[in-house]
C-alpha cells in the first residue's frame, strides 16, 4: 500500500539510510587497508580478503532477498539486516587479527546484501505507481553516490583518526535506520512462513555466485586459467549454475522465481543494469588508482575530487525523477546519459601526466556525475515498473545482483585490459631509448649533467639517469594504457543504446502497461 504525506517521506529517508550502509562500505575500506596491513601483520594478498570476503558474501545473498522477505516479512527481515551490519560493523573495528576481520566482514556482507535490494522493495511500495521513476530516482542517490563518497570518507576517516573508525561510524547510523524502520515502516505479511525451505537451491546458489565472485576478484592475481585454484572454482560455478537453474525450475517454491524472466523489459533490464555497474564500479576503481600511482595524489586528495562528481548525481537525481512522471521517455534519458558517459571517457583519454588537480578533473567528473544519474534511474525504472506484489522482491534482489556482478565483472576485466596495455606499450616506448633517437640522448644528457651538478661522479649520475628516464617512462607507459581503458569501456556504452529501445514504453503514460511482457 502506497505511503502519503510525511510518512511517505520519513519511509524514503529510512531506507536510503539503510542503503547507504552498505553501499559506502563497498569501497570505503579500500584507502585503509595499507594500514590494516601493519596494523594486524597482515601480506597484500592477505588483507585483500578483507574487500572479496564482503563482495562475495554480498552477491551470494542479493539474489536470495527477494525469497527472505516474502518468507520472513519484508519489514522483519530488513530490521534483522541493519541490526546484523550494526553489529557486525562494531565487531570489525574491534578485529584483532585479520581472521576476525574477514570473519565478520563477511557477516556484514550477508547482512547488506538484504539491506539494499529490501530497501528498494519498501520504498516501491511507498510509493504510487505513476511517480516510481521519482521514488528509483531517490534510491539511486544512495546507489550510485555512495561508492563515489565510500572512498572520500574512508580518506579523511584514515587520515584523521585510526582505520576501525571507517567501521565505528556505522553504528549510529545503524540504531537510527533501526529505530526508524520499528517506528514507520508498516509490517508485511510472511506469506512464504509455512512453505518448505530449498535448502539445495540455497546451497547450490550459493556455491555458483561464490565462486564467480572469487574468480572475478582474484583471477588477474592468480593469472587466470593458468591457475589450477581458478579453472577448478570456474568449473564449480559453472556446473552449480546448472544444476541451480535446473533445480529451480523442478521445484514448487524456488527461492528464486525464474517466471520473473517473463518480462521482457525487466530481463533486458537486467543486463542494461550489469552494464551500469561495470561503467559505475569500473571508473569509480579505475580513476583513484590512476590519480594515487601515475599523478601522486594522496587518498583524502583523490576521494575529495570525486566529491563534486557526486554531488551533481545528488543534484540532478530528483530533476530526471520527475522528467519520468512527465512521461519522458526513460529510453531517452538514459540515451543522454550513456553519450554523457562517452564524452567524460573521451576527456579522460587525453590527459598527461602533466594534470594536477582540481582544475583538470573537475569539469570531467561533472559529467560524469551528470551522466550516471541519467543512467541509473531510467535503467532501473525500466526494469522493475512491470514488478507487483512477490514479484517486486524477487526482481530488485536480481537486478542488484546484476549491477554488483557488472562491477566485478568490469573491474576484473579493466585490471587485464590494464596490465597487457602496461606490457604492450612498455614494448613501444623502450624501443626509443637508444643513442640513436636525438629526443633520448638530449634528455639523457640533461639528467647526467643535473646529477654532476649535485655532485655525483660521471658513473652513478649516469645510472640515476637511466633510472630517471624509466621512471618517466612507466609513468607515460601507465598514462596511455588508462587511456586506452576509457577508450574501450566509452565504447561499450555507446554500443549499449540501441539495448534501451528493445524494452517496451508507453510513451502516454511514461510507464509499462501493467500486463505487457
Amino acid at each position: 500500500m502506497a505511503e502519503k504525506g510525511i510518512r511517505k517521506w520519513i519511509v524514503t529517508i529510512t531506507v536510503i539510510m539503510a542503503s547507504l550502509l552498505e553501499l559506502i562500505d563497498t569501497t570505503i575500506v579500500n584507502v585503509s587497508l595499507p594500514d590494516i596491513m601493519g596494523n594486524l601483520g597482515a601480506t597484500l594478498d592477505e588483507v585483500g580478503w578483507v574487500v572479496t570476503a564482503y563482495a562475495i558474501s554480498n552477491v551470494v545473498i542479493l539474489p536470495m532477498s527477494g525469497w527472505l522477505g516474502e518468507r520472513f516479512g519484508r519489514k522483519n527481515y530488513f530490521l534483522f539486516s541493519i541490526i546484523v551490519f550494526t553489529i557486525a560493523s562494531f565487531f570489525c573495528g574491534h578485529a584483532t587479527s585479520l581472521n576476525e576481520l574477514i570473519l565478520f566482514r563477511i557477516i556484514q556482507g550477508l547482512a547488506g546484501g538484504g539491506l539494499l535490494s529490501t530497501a528498494q522493495a519498501i520504498l516501491l511500495e511507498a510509493w504510487p505507481p505513476e511517480e516510481i521513476g521519482l521514488a528509483t530516482a531517490l534510491f539511486g542517490l544512495g546507489a550510485v553516490v555512495g561508492p563515489t563518497v565510500g572512498p572520500t570518507i574512508g580518506g579523511y576517516i584514515n587520515d584523521h583518526f585510526s582505520w576501525p573508525w571507517i567501521f565505528y561510524v556505522n553504528i549510529p547510523v545503524g540504531a537510527l535506520a533501526s529505530f526508524l524502520v520499528v517506528t514507520f515502516i508498516r509490517p508485511t505479511p510472511a506469506h512464504g512462513k509455512n512453505r518448505p525451505v530449498d535448502w539445495w537451491g540455497i546451497v547450490l546458489l550459493a556455491i555458483a555466485v561464490g565462486c564467480l565472485q572469487t574468480v572475478l576478484e582474484k583471477g588477474e592475481r592468480e593469472d587466470w586459467f593458468a591457475s589450477t585454484f581458478i579453472v577448478v572454482l570456474t568449473f564449480i560455478s559453472i556446473v552449480s549454475g546448472i544444476l541451480f537453474i535446473w533445480r529451480e525450475m523442478q521445484v514448487a517454491d524456488p527461492v528464486i522465481d525464474f517466471r520473473i524472466l517473463r518480462y521482457r523489459s525487466f530481463t533486458i533490464g537486467m543486463f542494461t543494469s550489469f552494464i551500469l555497474g561495470l561503467g559505475l564500479y569500473g571508473s569509480v576503481f579505475v580513476f583513484p588508482v590512476l590519480c594515487q600511482n601515475i599523478l601522486g595524489f594522496t587518498a583524502e586528495q583523490t576521494g575529495l575530487l570525486l566529491l563534486p562528481g557526486g554531488l551533481a548525481t545528488i543534484f540532478m537525481m530528483p530533476w530526471v525523477g520527475a522528467m519520468l512522471k512527465n512521461n519522458v521517455p526513460a529510453q531517452f534519458l538514459a540515451t543522454g546519459g550513456f553519450l554523457i558517459f562517452f564524452l567524460f571517457c573521451m576527456q579522460m583519454v587525453h590527459y598527461t601526466t602533466q594534470a594536477s588537480g582540481t582544475a583538470d578533473f573537475f569539469w570531467p567528473l561533472i559529467i560524469r556525475g551528470l551522466g550516471m544519474s541519467l543512467l541509473f534511474v531510467p535503467i532501473t525504472t525500466l526494469a522493475v515498473q512491470e514488478l507487483r506484489g512477490k514479484d517486486i522482491g524477487q526482481g530488485t534482489g536480481l537486478n542488484n545482483m546484476a549491477r554488483q556482478l557488472g562491477g566485478s565483472f568490469g573491474i576484473a576485466l579493466i585490471t587485464t585490459f590494464l596490465n597487457r596495455r602496461i606490457a604492450f606499450h612498455r614494448n613501444r616506448l623502450i624501443e626509443n631509448i637508444n643513442p640513436y633517437n636525438n629526443a633520448f640522448t638530449e634528455r639523457y644528457g640533461l639528467f647526467v649533467h643535473g646529477f654532476q651538478a649535485r655532485g655525483y661522479d660521471a658513473s652513478t649520475a649516469s645510472r640515476m639517469a637511466y633510472q630517471a628516464l624509466d621512471g618517466q617512462l612507466m609513468r607515460q607507459t601507465a598514462l596511455l594504457s588508462y587511456a586506452d581503458v576509457f577508450w574501450i569501456v566509452g565504447l561499450f556504452f555507446l554500443v549499449m543504446i540501441p539495448l534501451l529501445y528493445l524494452q517496451k514504453f508507453n510513451r502516454s503514460t511514461g510507464m509499462m502497461p501493467a500486463g505487457a511482457h
